[in-house]
């Protein structure tokens, strides 16, 4: 008897087990994936070959860096009305000055939830769509062995430094030349968490053994959770951060060659509700600002304007294109083209022609019909189009016509690129409803 009811319970909690296993199942969506990370580094597409025999492009290379050294400040729980706003005025006057007057670009970057710093920092440097699981791994992070901006800059050669949160270093071990991580879970610490990023900055600037500098500010966020938004610490925290860009970028110009400028990009990795807390879809959660400051950009100039809304992981792909690296293969993001746009028209199309290519390939791994897609369809009528603007240029053609053609191709690719990152964003939302439905009904039942 013992044993029949014994059998009889093992077996309900095996159903029960399938239950929730199906339930998890469709509320976890299997996110978007290409190829292992050791095999993310193959050729790159040529130029679109030019129509007729006997023409051919010969560049098939990626593109040469952008900028010598890049800085990216991440302050964590910045949101963008905290640099965009009033706050921004009062608290950051520099920061408004290079934002309202100076050579930079400024956007507002949606991040996804869940709002919490792993996840985010994972979309940032893949370009990919985190999912809600990652909340549960984001109490300990382990490394990311998707494609990801660090491991091509690191695998061609770039000397990276880190300064801040630790989820960095679990996220990347032995990717860094250098690094200091600040744990993030004493969060009524609000001045030694950022002091000890900031105390290697005097030394760290005046070097010139690395390529590309991260650090991450933890300050604000802490202040945010303790006390909220409109709390009176904000403010000094904000200056500070204010002083601190100030130095990065006076420090960037005062080393700058010729040939090469630096870049300068402050961005933060989520925003907070209203009550100081994150992980959620409210405006002040999702909304962050981001930032890039280079001699490269024309100086701004006319009335200010709203800032244009990106999305956050747009910027992988546009770091990758600015560090002269492949983008990396999961990433759904869109270049960012005005960050590029002081180049020839020929180098703008090769740059939206290879984030296009990235899509696109990506968009074939994960959906049987992408011919059908909008988004493929559109980069193929783009690619067309571009390989006639090379057939123009390569027969010396300078007159306005390849000028208008180019634009012409221009806007074909951006069309492409919003509508393929679209398509692959909204796979990754799609929840399996039936094996939800499925699931729950086995529990119940049980």
């Amino acid at each position: 008897m013992r044993l029949r009811s014994g059998v009889f319970a093992s077996s309900c909690l095996l159903v029960e087990a399938l239950g929730v296993a199906l339930f998890l199942r469709g509320f976890f969506p299997v996110p978007v994936r290409s190829l292992p990370r050791r095999e993310a580094r193959g050729d790159p597409p040529a130029e679109p070959a030019p129509p007729g025999p006997g023409m051919v492009s010969n560049w098939t290379k990626i593109p040469p860096p952008l900028f010598k050294k890049v800085v990216i400040v991440l302050i964590d729980a910045l949101r963008d009305d905290f640099m965009f706003g009033s706050k921004g005025k009062q608290f950051m006057p520099y920061t408004t000055q290079v934002v309202e007057k100076g050579t930079s670009y400024s956007f507002i970057a949606e991040a996804k939830p869940p709002t919490v710093t792993m996840p985010r920092i994972k979309a940032l440097m893949t370009g990919s769509i985190p999912g809600f699981i990652d909340v549960i791994v984001n109490l300990n992070s382990p490394a990311l062995l998707d494609d990801n901006l660090i491991w091509q800059a690191k695998t061609a050669g770039k000397r990276i430094i880190f300064y801040g949160d630790d989820t960095w270093v679990k996220l990347f071990p032995k990717h860094f030349v250098e690094y200091d991580g600040t744990t993030s879970f004493f969060v009524s610490d609000f001045t030694e968490v950022d002091d000890n990023v900031t105390r290697h900055l005097d030394k760290v600037l005046k070097r010139e053994d690395w390529d590309l500098l991260i650090l991450h500010y933890l300050g604000l966020d802490h202040i945010g959770h303790m006390t909220g938004p409109n709390s009176p610490l904000v403010g000094p925290k904000l200056r500070e951060m204010d002083n601190i860009l100030k130095k990065i970028h006076i420090s960037l110009l005062s080393k700058e060659e010729a040939s090469l400028p630096n870049l300068l990009v402050v961005c933060g990795d989520h925003g907070m509700s209203e009550t100081g807390s994150h992980g959620g879809s409210s405006e002040g959660e999702v909304h962050t600002p981001l930032l890039f400051i280079s001699s490269a950009f024309e100086k701004r100039s006319g009335p200010v304007t709203q800032p244009e809304l990106v999305q956050q992981t747009d910027l992988a792909s546009t770091l990758a294109v600015g560090l002269g690296l492949p983008i990396s293969r999961n990433s759904v993001g869109n270049l960012i083209l005005p960050v590029v746009g002081g180049k020839t028209m020929r180098e703008q199309l090769r740059f939206v022609h290879l984030n296009g290519f990235q899509l696109s390939r990506l968009l074939q791994e994960n959906t049987p019909a992408y011919e059908k897609d909008p988004g493929y369809e559109h980069f193929k009528i783009a690619e067309k189009s571009h390989g006639n603007w090379i057939k123009l240029y390569l027969e010396g053609n300078n007159s306005e016509i390849l000028l208008n053609l180019g634009k012409k191709v221009l806007k074909q690719y951006l069309e492409a690129l919003k509508t393929l990152s679209s398509s692959l964003s909204k796979q990754v939302a799609q929840y399996d409803v039936y094996s939800m439905m499925v699931g729950t009904v086995i529990i119940m039942e049980e």
